[in-house]
């Protein structure tokens, strides 16, 4: 099982601290799970890339799409990588800046009262099983910490941001998903 120490950081993860975070709202708990994804360069995965993005490092001559995106400044609390390895960059208690111009249920900055796990993919590629089985652990851990995050608020990029966002895609399979966050509460 996996735990949430008292500051928010997942207890067994690789902790990358990303300085694209800050403070929510007074009062203000995780009560949205938003599920992304991510490759750099795009449908490509391995090397240090998220991190580096993330952490503001990104070297904008490394790769032709990478002088696009080097100068953002956002992060998601969580990556989950293809072999089900899990990289966390800012606590579940701040404020990650990942979701960007979203609303949900009509409310706006997503940010403020979210968090947002990253999975290395890209829309149209299947999700490894890892990543899945992975992904349902962390959710249930979150849950038992934040428990306004129920089965109808874990949405996909696409659900908060339409306009702008496809992610996680047509390859994320949320009937399984889904399925597997059942299975592990049996």
């Amino acid at each position: 099982m996996l735990l949430i120490d008292e500051t928010g950081w997942l207890t067994t993860t690789v902790r990358v601290e990303s300085p694209n975070q800050g403070e929510r709202p007074p009062q203000c708990q995780p009560s949205l799970l938003v599920v992304h994804n991510i490759s750099l360069p795009p449908a490509e995965y391995g090397g240090p890339w998220i991190d580096d993005l993330f952490c503001n490092r990104l070297d904008a001559s490394a790769h032709p799409y990478f002088s696009e995106i080097a100068g953002l400044r956002v992060s998601s609390h969580l990556l989950i990588r293809r072999d089900g390895a899990i990289r966390q960059y800012v606590p579940f208690d701040m404020s990650a800046w990942h979701a960007g111009e979203s609303c949900f249920e009509g409310r706006s900055c997503c940010n403020d009262f979210s968090i947002g796990i990253e999975l290395e993919g890209c829309d149209n590629e299947p999700y490894e099983l890892e990543q899945y089985r992975v992904l349902a652990k962390v959710t249930l851990a979150i849950q038992s910490r934040y428990p306004a995050i129920t089965a109808d608020r874990i949405v996909g990029h696409c659900d908060i941001a339409p306009q702008r966002k496809t992610d996680p895609g047509p390859a994320f399979e949320w009937q399984s998903f889904r399925a597997m966050l059942c299975n592990e509460t049996d």
